[in-house]
């Protein structure tokens, strides 16, 4: 459960958008904690803060920080309310925890959206690519761009890494590149708000004017190392909404031959699961040239069972590394960069690749 401290900021670190880094002096000593504003304020030096340290005690990967609950002495006002804002809205997220905001659905009657939403029916075969990881976002952003400079391509944030988008530095480093950002689910804090996956695609395409989009959950991965037990199997329903929408789906394989875990080595048992038996839709998921031989003979062995379900795409890199290495944001994956595990991002960058043809058919 909850792992409770109290503690003094020191310092302010950095901030990015949606969230400040400090240290916070407490009985354990000096913590790196992290605030998001718009729910508790804006911290400073000389604050007494309440902290949740359950994370950073257990030392979670994504989860390195002490998280800033409350600033008790000084709390932040109560929003505006105008009746069109953002907290005009009824969409309650990261519900009936302490800190559940009260956001604006882009489909609420407050909305300026509304109107739209309301006939907002298909996604007129706009191209969506789903990836397992966060971190595959910025990858699969440079594939597409590294053919398409112009098209506009949106994220559709889903629940099951982080809940705030806040969290994402990669976001940050990426505002100007992405059309925007739909939160979607009990994640928050998005261009834009939705209450389902369905809602967030078509706000994309509708109200972001999406050429291309892609789904995949924020920073943090929920997994127990079984069949089932891991957050990406909502990548198969995504890829199911994409398709009851009049979508293109598009799968981002999530292939390594750096990660020491046999079950992610080759393809991932994430991706055989969530495609190969959670998908009822088929989709393009698309192959990256240019393996290590010895990493494409495990990833087209391990791609047989899929062959029947969904089209499998040989895409060609040429480009893409160089497209990878431009990157705005730095490319890493639980903890590995790019030339330490080029397959994963090559094949994320390959997934762009073939949505941005997509444009073109």
């Amino acid at each position: 459960m909850v792992r409770w401290r109290s503690g003094t900021v020191l310092s302010v670190r950095r901030s990015w958008r949606g969230a400040i880094e400090l240290d916070v002096e407490t009985g354990d000593g000096l913590l790196r904690a992290l605030a998001y504003p718009a729910l508790v304020g804006d911290p400073a030096p000389g604050d007494r803060v309440l902290l949740n340290v359950g994370a950073l005690v257990m030392g979670l990967g994504t989860g390195g920080y002490a998280l800033v609950v409350a600033l008790p002495d000084r709390l932040p006002p109560d929003p505006a309310d105008d009746g069109a804002t953002r907290d005009s809205g009824h969409l309650v997220k990261a519900r009936y925890t302490p800190l559940q905001p009260i956001l604006l659905g882009v489909d609420e009657e407050a909305s300026v959206f509304r109107k739209v939403m309301e006939t907002a029916e298909s996604l007129d075969g706009m191209p969506v690519i789903t990836a397992d990881l966060h971190s595959a976002l910025p990858a699969i952003l440079a594939g597409v761009h590294a053919d398409r400079p112009s098209a506009r391509v949106a994220y559709v944030m889903t629940d099951g890494g982080a809940l705030p988008a806040w969290f994402s530095r990669t976001l940050d480093g990426l505002a100007g590149r992405l059309a925007g950002t739909v939160t979607t689910g009990q994640a928050f804090g998005g261009d834009l708000e939705a209450s389902t996956v369905h809602v967030g695609l078509l706000a994309a395409r509708h109200v972001l004017g999406a050429d291309v989009t892609i789904v995949a959950q924020g920073p943090g991965n929920l997994g127990t190392g079984t069949t089932w037990g891991f957050s990406g199997v909502a990548l198969g329903e995504a890829v199911n909404a994409i398709g009851v929408l009049g979508g293109r789906p598009v799968g981002s394989l999530r292939i390594s031959d750096g990660d020491g875990r046999a079950r992610h080595r080759g393809v991932s048992h994430h991706s055989l699961t969530a495609y190969g038996k959670v998908a009822l839709i088929r989709a393009d998921l698309p192959v990256p040239e240019g393996l290590e031989p010895a990493l494409a003979a495990e990833v087209d062995a391990a791609l047989v069972p899929l062959a029947a379900r969904h089209r499998l795409v040989r895409v060609p890199v040429d480009g893409l590394d160089a497209a990878l290495r431009a990157s705005p944001v730095p490319l890493s994956t639980m903890g590995r960069k790019l030339d330490e595990d080029h397959g994963y991002f090559l094949a994320a960058a390959a997934a762009g690749r073939h949505a941005a043809a997509l444009l073109d058919r």
